[in-house]
């Protein structure tokens, strides 16, 4: 996965999501979870690569940035929970899809937590 339209495409085959480029500018497509409207992936070219940011877990967070290179702090967003996966074929696609699908598990709706008897009567 180095493309755009190959990240984007990924992106999409996860359950309720859409495309959306809120910026009016060509170079950002951030992927929403359609219930919520959640962002868990930012994709934009920069430096002739195509950038794909993800929310992570700290432990992971530090686990992936440890591992490749081209995982680091997000570009323009909090460095803390936000990481920018550089596609630029260093990082394997099964290990990017990981990082995508678990964004995705961060941000998506959890309906059960909202209806749950021990969240009753909190917003």
């Amino acid at each position: 996965m180095i493309t755009r339209e190959e990240a984007a495409a990924y992106c999409l085959t996860l359950p309720d999501t859409y495309a959306d480029a809120p910026f009016h500018d060509e170079n950002w497509l951030v992927i929403r979870c359609r219930d919520n409207k959640k962002v868990f992936a930012w994709i934009f070219e920069r430096e002739g690569n195509i950038w794909i940011n993800v929310k992570m877990r700290p432990e992971w967070r530090d686990f992936w940035r440890e591992a490749f290179e081209a995982v680091i702090g997000a570009y323009h967003l909090n460095k803390e929970h936000w990481s920018s996966i550089i596609l630029n074929g260093t990082v394997p696609e099964a290990d990017v899809r990981r990082m995508i699908d678990e964004s995705y598990d961060l941000v998506k709706p959890s309906g059960k937590r909202r209806n749950s008897k021990k969240n009753k009567g909190n917003p």
